[in-house]
């Protein structure tokens, strides 16, 4: 994805489907000289996607309770 980036001067929003962020939000941005050429590629893993924030949160039920209570 990196060098893709590189290529097309262009963000890239993508999950791979393989490799070691495979299954993972992945955003990549170039990295512009002052002329406006792509020198670097900058990415970005979302690990928060990957993770049950439900079941993270069940042991806290108060925390539960705070949230249903703001959707009312």
């Amino acid at each position: 994805m990196l060098e893709e980036v590189l290529k097309t001067n262009k963000v890239i929003h993508e999950v791979p489907t393989e490799g070691v962020y495979r299954g993972k939000p992945v955003v990549v941005a170039p990295i512009h000289s002052k002329d406006g050429k792509a020198i670097a590629a900058l990415g970005v893993v979302d690990i928060l996607a990957t993770i049950d924030l439900h079941a993270v949160f069940q042991e806290y039920t108060s925390v539960l309770e705070e949230v249903e209570d703001a959707k009312r």
